[in-house]
Protein backbone atom coordinates (compact mmCIF):
# COMPACT_ATOMS: atom_id res chain seq x y z
CA UNK A 1 0.00 0.00 0.00
CA UNK A 2 1.61 3.38 -1.27
CA UNK A 3 2.79 5.24 1.96
CA UNK A 4 0.05 8.27 2.09
CA UNK A 5 -3.03 5.83 2.06
CA UNK A 6 -1.54 3.96 5.57
CA UNK A 7 -3.61 4.99 8.24
CA UNK A 8 -1.77 7.67 10.04
CA UNK A 9 -1.20 7.67 14.05
CA UNK A 10 -2.93 8.45 17.08
CA UNK A 11 -1.00 11.59 18.56
CA UNK A 12 -1.74 12.22 22.27
CA UNK A 13 0.38 15.76 23.47
CA UNK A 14 0.95 17.04 27.12
CA UNK A 15 2.08 20.19 27.37
CA UNK A 16 3.32 21.32 31.08
CA UNK A 17 3.49 25.23 30.65
CA UNK A 18 7.12 26.12 31.84
CA UNK A 19 8.19 22.66 32.67
CA UNK A 20 12.13 22.94 32.69
CA UNK A 21 14.25 21.08 30.97
CA UNK A 22 17.12 21.07 33.25
CA UNK A 23 14.93 19.29 35.70
CA UNK A 24 13.52 17.25 33.66
CA UNK A 25 16.40 15.81 31.80
CA UNK A 26 18.91 16.46 34.81
CA UNK A 27 18.01 17.15 38.37
CA UNK A 28 15.05 14.91 38.64
CA UNK A 29 15.66 12.56 35.79
CA UNK A 30 15.80 9.21 38.06
CA UNK A 31 12.83 10.41 39.65
CA UNK A 32 10.33 10.67 36.50
CA UNK A 33 10.19 6.91 34.79
CA UNK A 34 7.49 8.04 33.00
CA UNK A 35 9.70 10.44 31.06
CA UNK A 36 12.84 9.34 30.88
CA UNK A 37 11.69 5.65 29.25
CA UNK A 38 9.80 8.22 26.70
CA UNK A 39 13.01 10.41 26.18
CA UNK A 40 15.63 6.81 25.89
CA UNK A 41 13.31 5.76 23.35
CA UNK A 42 12.59 8.86 21.28
CA UNK A 43 13.79 12.35 20.14
CA UNK A 44 14.25 14.93 23.11
CA UNK A 45 16.02 18.40 24.17
CA UNK A 46 15.84 21.86 24.64
CA UNK A 47 12.87 23.89 22.69
CA UNK A 48 13.87 27.42 21.94
CA UNK A 49 10.68 29.43 22.51
CA UNK A 50 9.22 32.33 21.01
CA UNK A 51 10.16 35.92 22.11
CA UNK A 52 8.79 36.95 24.14
CA UNK A 53 8.74 33.38 26.05
CA UNK A 54 5.98 33.97 27.98
CA UNK A 55 2.42 31.60 27.88
CA UNK A 56 0.44 34.06 25.26
CA UNK A 57 1.76 34.14 22.88
CA UNK A 58 3.84 30.77 22.44
CA UNK A 59 1.79 28.13 22.74
CA UNK A 60 0.07 29.61 19.67
CA UNK A 61 3.15 30.38 18.22
CA UNK A 62 3.94 26.52 18.84
CA UNK A 63 0.44 25.45 17.20
CA UNK A 64 0.15 28.19 14.63
CA UNK A 65 3.99 27.64 13.10
CA UNK A 66 3.49 31.60 13.34
CA UNK A 67 5.65 33.90 15.19
CA UNK A 68 4.30 36.28 17.75
CA UNK A 69 4.70 39.01 14.89
CA UNK A 70 2.78 37.67 12.44
CA UNK A 71 0.35 36.60 15.15
CA UNK A 72 0.42 40.16 16.30
CA UNK A 73 0.48 39.25 19.54
CA UNK A 74 3.17 40.30 22.47
CA UNK A 75 1.73 39.18 25.67
CA UNK A 76 -1.39 38.77 27.40
CA UNK A 77 -2.47 42.24 27.17
CA UNK A 78 -1.66 44.05 23.72
CA UNK A 79 -2.09 47.86 22.73
CA UNK A 80 -5.81 47.61 21.16
CA UNK A 81 -4.45 50.97 18.89
CA UNK A 82 -1.77 54.09 18.85
CA UNK A 83 -3.65 55.62 21.96
CA UNK A 84 -2.43 55.58 24.98
CA UNK A 85 -4.91 53.65 27.33
CA UNK A 86 -6.67 51.16 25.14
CA UNK A 87 -5.74 47.45 25.79
CA UNK A 88 -6.75 44.52 24.95
CA UNK A 89 -6.48 40.80 26.23
CA UNK A 90 -5.46 38.17 23.89
CA UNK A 91 -7.60 35.32 23.88
CA UNK A 92 -9.03 33.29 21.58
CA UNK A 93 -10.90 35.97 19.24
CA UNK A 94 -6.89 37.65 18.89
CA UNK A 95 -6.10 34.53 17.32
CA UNK A 96 -6.62 34.98 13.50
CA UNK A 97 -4.49 31.81 12.07
CA UNK A 98 -5.16 27.74 11.93
CA UNK A 99 -3.35 25.45 14.84
CA UNK A 100 -3.07 21.76 14.64
CA UNK A 101 -6.51 20.58 15.10
CA UNK A 102 -8.24 23.24 12.26
CA UNK A 103 -5.73 21.75 10.15
CA UNK A 104 -6.91 17.93 11.52
CA UNK A 105 -10.27 18.69 10.81
CA UNK A 106 -10.23 19.64 7.33
CA UNK A 107 -8.24 16.39 6.70
CA UNK A 108 -11.36 14.81 8.48
CA UNK A 109 -9.45 13.91 12.14
CA UNK A 110 -11.31 13.86 14.89
CA UNK A 111 -9.29 16.72 18.06
CA UNK A 112 -9.99 16.50 22.09
CA UNK A 113 -8.12 20.02 23.10
CA UNK A 114 -8.43 20.22 27.27
CA UNK A 115 -7.04 23.59 28.64
CA UNK A 116 -4.73 25.00 25.88
CA UNK A 117 -3.79 28.48 26.05
CA UNK A 118 -5.73 31.18 23.99
CA UNK A 119 -8.59 28.73 23.67
CA UNK A 120 -10.89 30.72 25.53
CA UNK A 121 -13.49 31.53 24.63
CA UNK A 122 -13.25 27.73 22.65
CA UNK A 123 -14.67 28.01 18.96
CA UNK A 124 -16.35 24.96 16.69
CA UNK A 125 -13.57 21.74 15.62
CA UNK A 126 -14.47 18.65 15.27
CA UNK A 127 -14.14 17.38 17.89
CA UNK A 128 -14.17 18.40 21.74
CA UNK A 129 -12.64 21.44 23.62
CA UNK A 130 -12.21 22.68 26.72
CA UNK A 131 -11.00 26.22 27.62
CA UNK A 132 -7.92 27.23 29.27
CA UNK A 133 -6.57 29.44 31.90
CA UNK A 134 -8.16 32.87 30.69
CA UNK A 135 -11.66 31.36 30.95
CA UNK A 136 -13.18 33.50 33.90
CA UNK A 137 -15.06 30.87 35.16
CA UNK A 138 -17.77 28.31 35.47
CA UNK A 139 -20.60 30.36 34.64
CA UNK A 140 -19.21 31.22 31.21
CA UNK A 141 -19.69 29.49 28.11
CA UNK A 142 -16.23 27.32 28.13
CA UNK A 143 -16.79 23.81 26.00
CA UNK A 144 -17.42 22.79 22.65
CA UNK A 145 -19.83 21.05 21.88
CA UNK A 146 -22.15 23.28 24.42
CA UNK A 147 -23.17 20.06 25.59
CA UNK A 148 -19.47 19.22 27.14
CA UNK A 149 -20.06 22.34 29.23
CA UNK A 150 -22.74 20.42 31.18
CA UNK A 151 -20.90 16.70 31.42
CA UNK A 152 -18.02 18.87 33.21
CA UNK A 153 -20.28 20.68 35.61
CA UNK A 154 -21.98 17.17 36.78
CA UNK A 155 -18.73 15.38 36.65
CA UNK A 156 -16.64 18.08 38.22
CA UNK A 157 -19.20 20.68 40.05
CA UNK A 158 -15.91 22.70 41.32
CA UNK A 159 -13.43 22.27 37.99
CA UNK A 160 -10.62 24.58 38.28
CA UNK A 161 -9.13 26.18 35.07
CA UNK A 162 -6.32 28.11 37.22
CA UNK A 163 -4.92 28.60 40.43
CA UNK A 164 -6.20 32.59 40.74
CA UNK A 165 -4.29 34.31 42.83
CA UNK A 166 -1.07 32.48 43.00
CA UNK A 167 0.65 35.36 43.71
CA UNK A 168 0.35 35.10 47.33
CA UNK A 169 2.30 34.51 50.74
CA UNK A 170 0.02 31.78 51.91
CA UNK A 171 1.61 29.24 50.27
CA UNK A 172 -0.28 26.61 52.41
CA UNK A 173 -3.31 27.52 50.20
CA UNK A 174 -1.37 28.14 47.05
CA UNK A 175 -0.45 24.49 47.16
CA UNK A 176 -3.44 23.26 48.24
CA UNK A 177 -5.67 24.80 45.26
CA UNK A 178 -2.69 23.62 42.96
CA UNK A 179 -3.11 19.87 43.97
CA UNK A 180 -7.23 20.21 43.68
CA UNK A 181 -7.10 22.10 40.45
CA UNK A 182 -4.16 19.33 38.70
CA UNK A 183 -6.73 16.42 40.12
CA UNK A 184 -9.52 18.01 38.66
CA UNK A 185 -8.47 18.55 35.17
CA UNK A 186 -6.14 15.39 34.85
CA UNK A 187 -9.19 13.13 36.14
CA UNK A 188 -11.23 15.69 33.47
CA UNK A 189 -8.69 14.56 30.70
CA UNK A 190 -8.69 10.92 31.54
CA UNK A 191 -12.04 10.80 31.20
CA UNK A 192 -12.66 12.58 28.08
CA UNK A 193 -9.70 10.35 26.41
CA UNK A 194 -11.89 7.21 27.84
CA UNK A 195 -15.55 8.14 26.09
CA UNK A 196 -14.64 10.24 23.42
CA UNK A 197 -13.30 9.37 19.37
CA UNK A 198 -10.53 10.98 18.88
CA UNK A 199 -7.30 10.97 16.24
CA UNK A 200 -5.37 14.06 17.96
CA UNK A 201 -5.58 14.66 22.05
CA UNK A 202 -4.01 17.83 23.64
CA UNK A 203 -3.82 18.97 27.03
CA UNK A 204 -1.93 21.97 28.23
CA UNK A 205 -1.43 21.34 32.27
CA UNK A 206 -0.72 25.38 34.02
CA UNK A 207 0.23 24.22 37.39
CA UNK A 208 3.74 23.42 36.36
CA UNK A 209 4.23 27.49 35.48
CA UNK A 210 2.37 27.94 38.53
CA UNK A 211 4.67 26.15 41.16
CA UNK A 212 7.71 27.45 39.84
CA UNK A 213 6.23 30.81 40.18
CA UNK A 214 4.68 30.27 43.60
CA UNK A 215 7.54 28.22 45.22
CA UNK A 216 11.08 28.50 43.35
CA UNK A 217 12.74 29.81 46.47
CA UNK A 218 12.34 26.67 48.05
CA UNK A 219 13.61 24.70 45.68
CA UNK A 220 16.73 26.73 44.76
CA UNK A 221 19.53 27.38 46.83
CA UNK A 222 20.57 30.11 44.87
CA UNK A 223 17.58 32.19 45.00
CA UNK A 224 17.89 34.95 47.66
CA UNK A 225 14.55 34.09 48.89
CA UNK A 226 15.89 30.55 49.90
CA UNK A 227 14.50 29.08 52.98
CA UNK A 228 16.60 25.66 53.50
CA UNK A 229 14.40 23.15 55.65
CA UNK A 230 10.99 25.08 54.40
CA UNK A 231 8.36 22.22 54.16
CA UNK A 232 7.72 23.41 50.61
CA UNK A 233 11.04 22.13 49.88
CA UNK A 234 9.89 19.40 47.82
CA UNK A 235 6.89 21.22 46.49
CA UNK A 236 8.60 21.59 42.45
CA UNK A 237 10.13 17.80 42.81
CA UNK A 238 7.00 16.67 44.10
CA UNK A 239 4.72 17.98 41.56
CA UNK A 240 7.28 16.87 38.75
CA UNK A 241 7.04 13.12 39.77
CA UNK A 242 3.02 14.29 40.07
CA UNK A 243 2.98 14.96 36.44
CA UNK A 244 5.17 11.88 35.41
CA UNK A 245 2.41 9.72 37.15
CA UNK A 246 -0.43 11.42 35.20
CA UNK A 247 1.40 11.09 32.05
CA UNK A 248 1.96 7.05 32.40
CA UNK A 249 -1.79 7.22 32.92
CA UNK A 250 -3.07 9.14 29.91
CA UNK A 251 -0.26 7.29 27.72
CA UNK A 252 -1.61 3.95 28.53
CA UNK A 253 -4.92 5.24 27.77
CA UNK A 254 -3.66 6.75 24.40
CA UNK A 255 -2.26 3.25 23.49
CA UNK A 256 0.57 1.54 22.66
CA UNK A 257 0.79 2.71 19.02
CA UNK A 258 -0.17 6.44 19.89
CA UNK A 259 2.94 9.14 19.26
CA UNK A 260 3.36 11.01 22.10
CA UNK A 261 5.04 14.31 22.44
CA UNK A 262 5.74 16.08 26.31
CA UNK A 263 6.59 19.62 25.69
CA UNK A 264 6.59 22.81 27.04
CA UNK A 265 6.54 26.52 25.95
CA UNK A 266 9.33 27.81 27.52
CA UNK A 267 11.67 27.24 30.73
CA UNK A 268 11.99 28.86 34.45
CA UNK A 269 14.61 30.90 36.34
CA UNK A 270 15.14 32.12 39.85
CA UNK A 271 13.65 35.65 39.91
CA UNK A 272 16.65 38.01 41.10
CA UNK A 273 13.91 41.15 41.08
CA UNK A 274 12.56 43.95 38.83
CA UNK A 275 13.69 46.69 36.86
CA UNK A 276 11.05 49.85 37.16
CA UNK A 277 11.21 50.59 34.21
CA UNK A 278 9.13 53.41 33.71
CA UNK A 279 10.72 55.22 36.73
CA UNK A 280 14.15 54.44 34.96
CA UNK A 281 12.38 56.36 31.94
CA UNK A 282 10.64 59.25 34.14
CA UNK A 283 14.24 59.36 35.96
CA UNK A 284 16.04 60.01 33.11
CA UNK A 285 14.01 62.65 30.64
CA UNK A 286 12.18 59.76 28.78
CA UNK A 287 8.68 59.93 30.21
CA UNK A 288 7.32 63.39 31.92
CA UNK A 289 4.89 63.53 34.43
CA UNK A 290 2.86 66.40 35.29
CA UNK A 291 2.48 65.24 38.96
CA UNK A 292 5.74 63.56 40.52
CA UNK A 293 5.20 59.69 41.99
CA UNK A 294 4.86 59.98 45.60
CA UNK A 295 7.90 57.57 46.77
CA UNK A 296 6.69 54.80 48.36
CA UNK A 297 2.98 54.47 46.94
CA UNK A 298 3.51 52.32 44.25
CA UNK A 299 1.57 53.45 41.45
CA UNK A 300 0.51 51.76 37.76
CA UNK A 301 1.33 54.60 35.01
CA UNK A 302 -2.19 54.01 34.52
CA UNK A 303 -3.16 56.21 37.15
CA UNK A 304 -0.76 59.29 37.01
CA UNK A 305 -1.25 62.49 35.17
CA UNK A 306 1.52 61.43 31.89
CA UNK A 307 2.30 65.01 30.41
CA UNK A 308 2.14 63.28 26.91
CA UNK A 309 3.41 66.28 25.22
CA UNK A 310 6.72 66.09 26.48
CA UNK A 311 6.92 62.24 26.86
CA UNK A 312 9.28 60.43 24.17
CA UNK A 313 8.79 57.05 25.50
CA UNK A 314 6.63 54.84 28.43
CA UNK A 315 6.68 51.06 29.00
CA UNK A 316 4.54 48.17 29.87
CA UNK A 317 5.94 46.00 32.95
CA UNK A 318 5.86 41.87 32.95
CA UNK A 319 8.25 39.16 32.40
CA UNK A 320 9.71 41.07 29.94
CA UNK A 321 9.53 44.84 29.18
CA UNK A 322 7.85 46.34 26.44
CA UNK A 323 8.51 49.97 25.39
CA UNK A 324 6.56 52.37 23.22
CA UNK A 325 8.02 55.63 21.24
CA UNK A 326 5.39 58.01 21.19
CA UNK A 327 5.67 59.01 17.70
CA UNK A 328 4.50 62.23 15.91
CA UNK A 329 2.43 61.17 13.30
CA UNK A 330 1.25 57.96 15.33
CA UNK A 331 0.60 58.35 19.06
CA UNK A 332 -2.22 61.32 19.47
CA UNK A 333 0.59 63.71 20.90
CA UNK A 334 4.12 62.08 18.94
CA UNK A 335 7.13 64.23 20.23
CA UNK A 336 9.67 61.77 18.43
CA UNK A 337 9.54 62.96 14.88
CA UNK A 338 9.70 60.24 12.32
CA UNK A 339 13.18 61.35 10.91
CA UNK A 340 14.77 61.07 14.47
CA UNK A 341 12.44 57.70 15.55
CA UNK A 342 15.20 55.61 14.62
CA UNK A 343 18.17 57.47 16.09
CA UNK A 344 15.98 57.79 19.24
CA UNK A 345 15.24 54.05 19.38
CA UNK A 346 18.77 53.05 19.01
CA UNK A 347 19.47 55.40 22.03
CA UNK A 348 17.16 53.99 24.27
CA UNK A 349 18.06 50.60 23.71
CA UNK A 350 21.50 51.25 24.42
CA UNK A 351 20.41 52.54 28.29
CA UNK A 352 17.85 50.46 28.82
CA UNK A 353 21.01 47.94 27.98
CA UNK A 354 22.95 49.72 30.07
CA UNK A 355 20.62 49.62 33.37
CA UNK A 356 22.25 48.29 36.26
CA UNK A 357 21.60 45.82 38.97
CA UNK A 358 21.09 46.72 42.74
CA UNK A 359 24.38 47.21 43.59
CA UNK A 360 25.51 49.08 40.01
CA UNK A 361 26.50 45.65 38.77
CA UNK A 362 25.97 44.73 34.61
CA UNK A 363 22.98 42.88 34.15
CA UNK A 364 23.10 40.75 30.71
CA UNK A 365 20.17 42.35 29.06
CA UNK A 366 19.10 41.80 25.58
CA UNK A 367 16.77 44.32 24.56
CA UNK A 368 15.16 43.51 20.67
CA UNK A 369 13.69 45.25 17.64
CA UNK A 370 10.29 43.82 16.37
CA UNK A 371 11.18 43.59 12.73
CA UNK A 372 14.51 42.29 13.43
CA UNK A 373 12.93 39.02 15.17
CA UNK A 374 9.88 38.59 13.67
CA UNK A 375 8.77 37.64 9.47
CA UNK A 376 5.97 40.13 9.92
CA UNK A 377 4.86 42.66 12.11
CA UNK A 378 1.37 43.18 13.00
CA UNK A 379 -0.99 44.85 15.06
CA UNK A 380 0.59 47.28 17.68
CA UNK A 381 4.03 46.08 18.58
CA UNK A 382 6.23 47.55 20.68
CA UNK A 383 9.04 49.27 19.87
CA UNK A 384 12.07 47.70 21.93
CA UNK A 385 11.23 44.72 23.88
CA UNK A 386 14.05 44.17 26.68
CA UNK A 387 14.66 40.91 28.58
CA UNK A 388 16.11 42.42 32.29
CA UNK A 389 18.98 40.69 33.34
CA UNK A 390 18.77 37.71 30.63
CA UNK A 391 15.78 37.21 32.41
CA UNK A 392 16.36 37.04 35.95
CA UNK A 393 15.11 40.69 36.67
CA UNK A 394 11.36 40.90 35.54
CA UNK A 395 10.33 44.80 34.39
CA UNK A 396 8.05 46.41 36.58
CA UNK A 397 5.46 49.23 35.16
CA UNK A 398 4.68 51.12 38.26
CA UNK A 399 5.88 54.38 39.80
CA UNK A 400 6.62 55.34 43.58
CA UNK A 401 9.66 52.80 44.26
CA UNK A 402 12.11 55.49 44.72
CA UNK A 403 14.91 54.04 42.90
CA UNK A 404 15.15 52.39 39.47
CA UNK A 405 14.45 48.98 40.89
CA UNK A 406 12.99 46.93 43.41
CA UNK A 407 13.34 43.89 45.18
CA UNK A 408 9.64 43.12 46.07
CA UNK A 409 7.16 42.16 42.90
CA UNK A 410 4.20 44.84 42.18
CA UNK A 411 1.77 42.29 41.35
CA UNK A 412 2.38 39.95 44.38
CA UNK A 413 5.12 37.49 45.58
CA UNK A 414 6.73 35.74 42.62
CA UNK A 415 9.85 33.61 43.05
CA UNK A 416 10.79 32.77 39.48
CA UNK A 417 10.69 34.26 35.80
CA UNK A 418 10.77 32.50 32.48
CA UNK A 419 13.58 31.08 30.53
CA UNK A 420 14.59 31.19 26.48
CA UNK A 421 14.47 27.04 26.05
CA UNK A 422 11.22 24.66 27.11
CA UNK A 423 12.15 20.97 26.43
CA UNK A 424 10.32 18.74 24.26
CA UNK A 425 10.13 14.80 24.15
CA UNK A 426 8.96 13.18 21.18
CA UNK A 427 8.53 9.10 21.50
CA UNK A 428 7.44 7.12 18.72
CA UNK A 429 6.64 3.01 19.44
CA UNK A 430 7.24 2.55 15.93
CA UNK A 431 10.10 4.10 15.34
CA UNK A 432 13.75 4.90 16.80
CA UNK A 433 14.07 7.91 18.32
CA UNK A 434 17.33 10.45 17.13
CA UNK A 435 18.36 10.78 20.80
CA UNK A 436 19.18 14.14 22.14
CA UNK A 437 19.47 17.12 19.36
CA UNK A 438 19.46 21.12 19.63
CA UNK A 439 18.74 23.67 17.59
CA UNK A 440 14.96 23.26 17.56
CA UNK A 441 12.25 25.98 18.15
CA UNK A 442 8.32 25.36 19.12
CA UNK A 443 7.24 26.79 15.51
CA UNK A 444 8.90 22.88 14.82
CA UNK A 445 5.74 21.38 16.61
CA UNK A 446 2.88 22.05 14.56
CA UNK A 447 4.41 20.63 11.05
CA UNK A 448 6.26 17.57 13.16
CA UNK A 449 2.34 16.56 14.29
CA UNK A 450 0.80 17.03 10.75
CA UNK A 451 3.23 15.52 9.00
CA UNK A 452 3.43 12.60 11.84
CA UNK A 453 -0.62 12.29 11.12
CA UNK A 454 -0.41 12.24 7.38
CA UNK A 455 -1.28 15.48 7.00
CA UNK A 456 0.28 17.74 3.89
CA UNK A 457 2.15 21.16 5.80
CA UNK A 458 0.85 24.24 4.76
CA UNK A 459 3.45 26.54 3.29
CA UNK A 460 3.16 29.09 5.27
CA UNK A 461 4.02 27.37 8.43
CA UNK A 462 7.50 29.15 9.85
CA UNK A 463 8.82 25.68 11.49
CA UNK A 464 10.39 22.83 10.03
CA UNK A 465 10.13 19.41 10.93
CA UNK A 466 11.70 16.92 13.67
CA UNK A 467 13.01 14.27 12.01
Amino acid sequence: MPLLKRRSKRVFVLGLDCASPELIFDQFRADLPTFSRLAAGGTWGRLESSIPCITVPAWTSMLSSHDPGTLGVYGFRNRADHSYNAMTTADNNAVTVKRVWDYLGDAGKRSLVVGVPQTYPPRPLNGDMISCFLTPGLESNFAYPALLRQEVLQRSPDYLFDVREFRTNDKARLHQTLLDMTDRQFRMVEHLMTTRDWDFAMYVNIGVDRVHHGFWRYHDPQHRLHEPGSPFANAIHDYYVLMDDWAKRLIEIAGDDALVLLVSDHGVKRMDGGICVNEWLWRNGWLALKTPPQEGVITPLEKLDVDWARTKAWASGGYYGRVFLNVQGREPQGVVSQAAYEATREELAAALASIPGADGEPLDTQVFKPEQIYAEVNGVAPDLMAYFGNLHWRAVGSLGHGRHYTLENDTGPDDANHAQHGMFILYDPSARGAGQVEGHQLMDIAPTLLQRMGVKVPREMQGKIIK
